[in-house]
């Protein structure tokens, strides 16, 4: 069994979905970028951070502790796009997203108690143009809210999306190639079920 340091619904459907066997736990991380770090060392260090502080929170019991932790961010224009912080602000990402390409990067980090990896994955995501009165009607249905970007791409914004290349899970919030991969470096094969 491993730990995920998330409470992401997202994240667990894709745990689920590999069938991995796995515990929540709920971690706080400063998700502040450093001034002028670039958009890949942000995701890589902040997915880092997130299974640090998962695998330092658990019982010193737990022997064989496996903390994955993850993090997502948009990026275009070089400009980071986190969570929004309002609708206004929601709002403002999505009419930046509208008709562009933009990239989603997804880290994956898996922390044990002598081991520590770190996996990241690009994917390019295509918007078609969006009116205003549609970025506000989706706005308005609060799916964007913990969303990095504003929008979740197995949710109703998959009607914005014209195509991707990359990754659709890492686009969700957890990359499973680069989970899995990460997964048996410390000797757990998803495919032989070697999870509990």
């Amino acid at each position: 069994m491993i730990y995920l340091a998330s409470l992401s619904p997202r994240r667990c459907q894709l745990l689920d979905q590999i069938k991995v066997c796995y515990q929540q736990v709920e971690v706080f991380v400063d998700e502040t970028p450093y001034i002028q770090e670039n958009s890949e060392s942000y995701v890589k260090r902040v997915a880092l951070a997130k299974a640090q502080a998962g695998y330092s929170v658990l019982p010193l019991a737990h022997v064989e502790k496996i903390v994955l932790g993850a993090d997502t961010a948009v990026v275009h224009n070089k400009i980071i796009f986190g969570k929004p912080r309002d609708a206004d602000d929601a709002i403002n990402t999505l009419r930046q997203l509208s008709g562009q390409r933009h990239q989603v990067m997804t880290a994956v980090a898996l922390v044990t108690s002598t081991q520590q990896f770190v996996d990241l994955h690009i994917s390019q995501v295509y918007f078609r143009k969006l009116t205003i009165a549609e970025i506000e009607t989706y706005v308005a249905t609060q799916e964007p809210f913990d969303k990095a970007g504003s929008y979740a791409i197995q949710g109703m914004a998959s009607v914005f999306i014209e195509r991707i290349e990359g990754s659709y899970s890492g686009i969700m919030g957890l990359p499973l190639y680069e989970t899995s991969n990460l997964l048996q470096q410390i000797g757990i094969n998803v495919i032989k079920g070697n999870t509990a």
